[in-house]
């Protein structure tokens, strides 16, 4: 039995939920979607999205999902590139979309529910369904129950990336049972999953380790809350009145919840909260003694990547003793500090990091053996931090070599905002790379060389890359040039640009 959702005024128990997916599998079929497929699925925070995960588990499907921010261009890329059969998605994201959705994909549109119009501010216009769509709830309600055997299960399929600018797919291999088994011990014991447990949502479900947070507390949960966005005051206030025992949050909620006033600190009660997840992006040190201090030593962190799966685990009492580690290997991962050469570094000395965890099946990037290959070296693979050892086994992350930013826990890529600004007329070259910021841990800055006499305004780059890239992905703080420093190789030195913003930071990623 899954889990009763609970999403504004709305409440679906478990069995409800079974029988509507078990009709989603058959309506998938109807479609002629097989096993092995994909699903892709452009929702907020709905328990639509859940619902789809499960249909597409149960259904032996990848369920791929896609970041609602989205333009065309960025979800049309997605959608072509992995293949997907169906798509479900919110009907005012599908006109957001709609000029990149290829032909052949299949598209099920769920109308916002009213907690998410209010929250959105999203009109009736907007949310109204195409003519002729196949709609969510009439397609659950005429669809014919699937009562086959059961299908072999398949993982979310999200995408990741490098400095390429593009995103690639990753696609785990099917498990075997046994090796299932010992990935879900894995997941479960770096997102203090346990049956019974009572959480809410708060984080974006087309973020992976959200994603795999919902569907193990949807299989294993007694009580699941989803919150359309995060609201500081109303977690403590869900946490007091439904007794809720485990969460996953990233460091900026931590921010925005210490940014309370006491009082409202004060006003709940928190004692029923024993394990909270966090992983994504490093948790600053301080933020997390101050969590900690607050609501007790249940602060845990992992590192984890969307291609080595959770590798590192830190309690809250390590995490005191040891500030700024990421834990050590956790249930049969093996890491490793490489330099260059592929020699095994010792402690205190930062290289490359490489790692495994066996528990999980191997992957491939769709269409990209080659990338796939480039981060691997003696069966262990690198995307891209560099970090160290202490001498009690305790991994530092440090930097990352490549120019990726997490901001707010979501992974941006400057490559591929570079990519667009440069077609901007007047931009002769750019920079795109992360600040240090105190809410989301980082921002994105670009600096850009304006062609010859060109005169470029902030607000007007703003504007272009708005029309183009997701609203995230557009920087907040922009300067212009006559030159942007250059290394030997003739690339754009950015170490240079980013050194004066963190300078003072006393962080360097």
């Amino acid at each position: 039995m899954v889990a009763t959702v609970i999403a504004g005024a709305a409440s679906r128990d478990g069995a409800t939920i079974e029988a509507r997916a078990l009709r989603g599998v058959g309506g998938l079929g109807a479609l002629g979607i097989a096993e092995g497929d994909v699903v892709a699925i452009m929702l907020r925070n709905e328990p639509a999205f859940l619902e789809a995960m499960l249909i597409a588990r149960l259904a032996g499907c990848y369920s791929c999902p896609i970041n609602w921010h989205y333009k065309a261009d960025e979800a049309g890329y997605i959608l072509r590139d992995c293949g997907a059969k169906a798509l479900i998605i919110h009907a005012d994201l599908l006109r957001q979309i709609e000029d990149g959705v290829p032909a052949g994909c299949r598209v099920v549109v769920v109308e916002p529910s009213a907690e998410t119009r209010a929250a959105f501010r999203l009109s009736a216009e907007q949310c109204a369904l195409p003519p002729g769509a196949t709609e969510w709830e009439a397609w659950l309600a005429s669809s014919l129950r699937y009562d086959g055997p059961p299908r072999q299960v398949r993982y979310s399929l999200p995408y990741s990336s490098g400095t390429t600018g593009r995103p690639k797919g990753v696609m785990r291999q099917v498990s075997r049972p046994e090796q299932l088994a010992r990935m879900l011990e894995v997941t479960q014991t770096a997102l203090g999953i346990k049956p019974g447990m009572r959480t809410a949502i708060v984080a974006p479900l087309y973020h992976s380790a959200p994603a795999s947070y919902g569907m193990q507390s949807l299989l294993f949960g007694d009580l699941l809350l989803i919150h359309e966005r995060f609201d500081a005051e109303r977690l403590l206030a869900d946490i007091e009145r439904h007794k809720l025992d485990r969460l996953y949050l990233v460091p900026t909620h931590f921010v925005r919840l210490l940014r309370l006033p006491d009082d409202v600190k004060r006003r709940y009660d928190l004692s029923s909260v024993a394990f909270v997840a966090s992983t994504g992006s490093p948790c600053p040190p301080d933020i997390k003694k101050q969590m900690i201090d607050w609501w007790g030593p249940v602060i845990n962190e992992s590192y984890a990547s969307s291609e080595a799966g959770f590798i590192t685990a830190l309690s809250a009492a390590e995490a005191l003793s040891r500030p700024g580690s990421a834990g050590r290997p956790l249930l049969g991962a093996d890491v490793r500090i490489l330099n260059d050469a592929g020699e095994v570094l010792p402690p205190f000395e930062p290289g490359l990091i490489y790692c495994r965890q066996s528990a999980y099946p191997d992957f491939d990037y769709i269409n990209r053996p080659e990338d796939r290959r480039a981060i691997e070296r003696d069966g262990l693979i690198a995307v891209g931090d560099v970090g160290y050892f202490d001498r009690d086994g305790y991994l530092y992350i440090c930097d990352r070599k490549s120019d990726m930013v997490i901001s707010g826990g979501v992974n941006i890529y400057p490559a591929e905002i570079e990519a667009v600004l440069i077609t901007m007329p007047g931009v002769a070259d750019c920079a795109v790379f992360g600040i240090p910021d105190a809410e989301f841990g980082e921002a994105l800055a670009a600096h850009i060389q304006p062609h010859g006499e060109e005169t470029l305004e902030r607000v007007a780059v703003q504007a272009f890359l708005k029309e183009r890239i997701a609203d995230y992905k557009v920087p907040r703080v922009i300067e212009f040039a006559e030159t942007l420093p250059r290394e030997e190789s003739g690339k754009i030195f950015k170490r240079r640009l980013r050194e004066p913003y963190w300078k003072e930071a006393g962080r360097s990623i």
